[in-house]
Formats: structure tokens, sequence, C-alpha cells
């Protein structure tokens, strides 16, 4: 029986692995763990020279980077919108969160939020190859996260068959919706 133990790494794809080392380092304080490079893709063997980075975002989770020079440009996925797809880094508490939002625009970095997700609060923000990051704390109660575990299968049952948002769930964002509506 497969028994994941955690996450080892994600990876994704970078325009320039010294800007993006840099970005991690500098605006989000990651240490850079290690670089390795090949003219060889070792699973595929195919020729393909890249840069691979690793760099740590804390608690033994590892963000990765590819540079690959010989392919097109880097773009995104025209049919997925920019708020989709992101990575979500944790930090402690609301201070911690506030403090982060002040670092990051001393530093010059555009931060979106603080976004109230009821169970969480996060800010969002992009790094220098147009990912979108997500700094969020938690703050949901172990009721508000039973209740969301309880009904999860039933919103999943209900969205596979109807593709219109279930309501289940929709007091996580209600609060957030009437205070913008003011």
């Amino acid at each position: 029986m497969i028994n994941i133990k955690q996450i080892h790494h994600v990876a994704y794809r970078c325009k320039d692995a010294k800007e993006t080392v840099e970005f991690y380092r500098d605006k989000l304080n990651m240490e850079f763990l290690v670089a390795i490079a090949e003219d060889q893709v070792p699973s595929t063997k195919e020729p393909d020279p890249y840069m691979h980075l690793f760099l740590d975002a804390g608690n033994g989770n590892i963000l990765a980077f590819f540079e690959l020079p010989t392919k097109p440009e880097m773009g995104r996925d025209p049919n997925t919108p920019a708020w989709c797809q992101h990575i979500a880094f944790e930090v402690e508490d609301r201070a911690a969160l506030i403090a982060a939002k002040e670092e990051l625009e001393a530093k010059g970095v555009e931060v979106l939020g603080i976004t109230n997700h009821e169970i969480i609060h996060s800010i969002y923000f992009f790094d220098p190859n147009g990912h979108r990051l997500e700094l969020t704390y938690r703050d949901g109660t172990e009721e508000q996260m039973q209740k969301l575990k309880e009904v999860a299968p039933l919103m999943l049952e209900e969205w596979s068959v109807t593709k219109k948002a279930p309501k289940h769930a929709a007091w996580l964002h209600e609060k957030e919706f009437s205070d913008q509506a003011k």
C-alpha cells in the first residue's frame, strides 16, 4: 500500500534561474539549497540542457524550478485564469501575514489582499515568471474544518452533475462579499 509522507518537491518552469533564485531568496527569505544541471534528461535520456533549482520552502518542503534555455519562451495556459494556478505558503498567524505583506511591498512587490476566506486569510502576488503566489495563515476552528470535510463529498457529487457551485460552504465568503457590496 502506498504511504505518502509529504510532498518532497513541486517543480515549475522559470524564465531565468538566477533571477528566480534571487526573487525567492531576497523577497521570501527562502534558502537556496541545490542546483543540478545536465545536458541530458536522466529519466527520458533526451538531449536537453537544463538548470534545476531547489529552494527551502520551510518545514521540509522544497520548491523547485527548471530553466530550459533550448525550449520556446515560457508562457501561461491562455485558457486558465491567472488566479487559478498558484503556490500557497503558510505563515504563522495574522501578525506574520501583515508583516510579510509590508515587507514584500517595501521590496517593491505588488500585493493583493488580505483576503478573508474565513478559515484562512491570504495575500497574493506574482513571481518574475508569472507564477501566482499566496501567503496564508490558518484560523479556522476545528468545527469549521469538520463541517467542510463532511460536506466535501456532497459538494463534489453535486458539482459533477450540475457544474454549478454548490452552496454547502458558501458561508466561507459571504462576509467578504457583503463587505465588498458596502
